[in-house]
């Protein structure tokens, strides 16, 4: 079986880099697997020393930006810290919201419980707001845009889930991991359910988009990490059965 790609390059300059990400892959160190695979550690190996300025978790696939030097990770930092980069991504839950838009207010507590889970906590818990969109239905699916204005922890996870919504294939906030398969979506499908495998088996959210300013040049950037090869085979049947697309709801 060919292997999965850690990353592909979306952007890159004597300043930064800006990565694609897949699903399973720290992009820096962590406390609990000094061990794990990392992403700044694979990069090096093409670019040179890394210097993080943001993180996205690790199950999460998508875009992720690097300093290349001290300067530019200064700068990025900043941006981050002040809230100017504004992040979109996309996922696919559970469920059908009776909602068009959704703006979360939760303080959030990391490694809040047992599981290491991040958990609501009104006392202790950081400021944290995300403002989510529906773009469609599908089924027993929906397709959700995600917009985090604060960078906790798990952050979209734990909103969703306050409200109800679980990912498909979250492994730590819902209680149902089950792969999506497309046998569960078409109604005349013939194939062998022994055989088959899924379109999904891992958590469906990706981080999609970013805006902001180059730290060098001062040019707004807005870049896109295209869809993996697992998401972008479930969007194109969900496109194909119900209509509803994230990529094209994107251009509109």
């Amino acid at each position: 079986m060919k292997k999965t790609p850690d990353y592909t390059t979306i952007y890159s300059d004597d300043d930064i880099v800006v990565l694609n990400k897949r699903s399973g892959l720290l992009i820096a160190a962590d406390r609990y697997d000094a061990d794990a695979p990392r992403l700044d550690v694979e990069a090096a190996k093409e670019f040179g020393r890394l210097f993080a300025v943001h993180r996205i978790d690790k199950d999460t696939s998508g875009i992720i930006i690097y300093a290349k030097n001290e300067e530019a990770h200064k700068l990025l930092s900043a941006q981050f810290e002040k809230r100017l980069v504004e992040k979109t991504y996309h996922c696919l839950v559970h469920g059908k919201p009776m909602w068009d838009t959704l703006h979360v207010d939760l303080p959030l507590l990391p490694d809040g419980d047992m599981r290491h889970r991040t958990v609501v906590n009104k006392r202790f818990g950081k400021p944290s707001v995300t403002d989510f969109r529906l773009i469609g239905s599908c089924g027993g699916y929906s397709w959700i845009e995600a917009k985090p204005k604060t960078g906790r922890t798990h952050q979209i996870r734990v909103h969703l889930a306050e409200n109800g919504f679980s990912i498909v294939c979250d492994p730590l906030y819902s209680g149902n991991q089950k792969p999506l398969r497309l046998s569960e979506l078409k109604r005349n499908w013939h194939g062998d359910e022994d055989s088959e495998k899924p379109l999904l088996s891992r958590l469906a959210l990706h981080a999609y988009k970013i805006s902001f300013t180059h730290p060098k040049t001062g040019e707004c950037l807005t870049l896109c990490a295209p869809y993996p090869k697992d998401m972008e085979a479930t969007r194109k049947q969900l496109a194909k059965i119900f209509k509803v697309d994230p990529i094209e709801d994107e251009t509109k």
